[in-house]
């Protein structure tokens, strides 16, 4: 059921400390932690704690956890000094979009020049 945790899911599994991840912010909705495979200096991932399948899903059901994670995409771009030059947050939303976790989660881009239009 939507918003309950998964237990096929990478990401419900780090949320709940089961998996180790390089955790950088935690609040009472949202865990964001280091990718593991970094495409910026600046690469966290923000989850809702919450599963839902993508942004899309998460969006119409909640839209106020939607806003949390946004708010904490934020905040990590500041506490990495990302939004000294600038930041991008990415949502993939569905496997054409390079989405291979379903769980939805932001991606925080920053540390360097981010080309337009993205790959």
């Amino acid at each position: 059921m939507a918003g309950e945790p998964q237990s096929d899911c990478l990401f419900c599994k780090i949320a709940a400390g089961e998996v180790p991840a390089t955790i950088v912010r935690e609040t009472e909705t949202t865990v964001a932690f280091r990718d593991i495979n970094p495409q910026a200096p600046t690469h966290v991932l923000v989850i809702p704690r919450a599963h839902y399948r993508d942004a899309a899903a998460l969006a119409a059901a909640v839209p106020e956890l939607a806003a949390d994670v946004l708010r904490e995409a934020g905040q990590v771009a500041a506490d990495d000094k990302a939004d000294a030059t600038g930041y991008r947050i990415v949502f993939n939303t569905g496997s054409g979009a390079g989405q291979t976790v379903f769980h939805a989660h932001a991606h925080v881009l920053g540390g360097r020049g981010l080309e337009w239009p993205p790959g």
